[in-house]
């Protein structure tokens, strides 16, 4: 039964997903994507075209617990009933955590102050077969305390063209870094950065980068050089996306009258990490 429509609201979603068998988070033609997935699915509950504003747009084979979505409807439909619905239609492997109604001038990107993104390696000579799409299997031995040590160069504001994408788009190269941690919890080694925005592949080229540091291919002291000299080719490789996932997207007191921490207290990184 259709819902009834009445004047325009704006709604905002937490979504979590497995981005293994997804070609990214964007729409491209003749291909699955979880922008697309997701606005077939709010199409038939709200029986009106919809079109989803994310946080960020993910790449192919990157996960998220906490990625932040939203979309303007004349749709009545109740909250719990949006949820209960878009999971009822939604694959397995994406899942709808909450819905809440937010005001006109909230943005998903544009009202974002701070993103954190975990990475996960599984540093042992055995590689795991359970946690195999969600982590980067790094045999080799790994000195974390180098690596540490040269994380700490990138905190801060600073131009980090060293660390995007060949393709990346964005004018200004200049972000700000809150905290990069790395913590070790036996054979998994966990690198979770906070920064008010990210250029394309700038965690991934992070990780490439500490990784070779951890295993001496790039001394750990190069980091300022590396981060001074704006040149993609003095860092490291870039990090597989499958170990990459968007932990939560925070926003500004005034964004919206009710909490916008994309994440739960509930669901801290470590419920993730066993």
């Amino acid at each position: 039964m259709p819902t009834r429509l009445s004047a325009t609201r704006r709604l905002k979603l937490l979504l979590e997903y497995n981005g293994t068998r997804y070609h990214g988070w964007q729409s491209q033609p003749r291909l699955l994507t979880l922008q697309g997935t997701l606005e077939a699915c709010l199409g038939r509950l709200t029986n009106a075209p919809i079109r989803v504003h994310a946080s960020g747009r993910t790449d192919a084979g990157v996960h998220a617990l906490g990625q932040v979505v939203h979309f303007d409807t004349a749709s009545t439909i109740a909250l719990p009933a949006l949820v209960r619905g878009a999971n009822s239609l939604l694959p397995d492997d994406f899942v709808v955590r909450e819905a809440i109604e937010v005001p006109a001038d909230f943005h998903a990107r544009f009202s974002a102050c701070r993103k954190t993104y975990v990475y996960r390696l599984h540093n042992d000579s055995i590689p795991s077969a359970l946690w195999a799409p969600y982590v980067w299997h790094v045999p080799q031995g790994l000195d974390v305390p180098a690596m540490r040590l040269a994380a700490n160069v990138l905190l801060g504001h600073h131009d980090f063209s060293a660390f995007r994408a060949a393709s990346c788009t964005a004018k200004n190269p200049w972000r700000e870094v809150f905290a990069l941690r790395l913590s070790r919890h036996a054979e998994r080694l966990l690198i979770m950065i906070t920064a008010n925005a990210f250029l394309q592949y700038m965690v991934r080229n992070i990780v490439g980068t500490l990784v070779a540091i951890g295993r001496t291919k790039i001394p750990a002291a190069a980091m300022a050089t590396i981060l001074q000299s704006g040149q993609r080719h003095y860092a490291g490789p870039t990090a597989p996306a499958q170990g990459l996932c968007l932990l939560r997207v925070q926003y500004a007191p005034h964004a919206t009258a009710l909490e916008m921490s994309s994440v739960p207290d509930r669901r801290t990184p470590q419920a993730f990490d066993v």
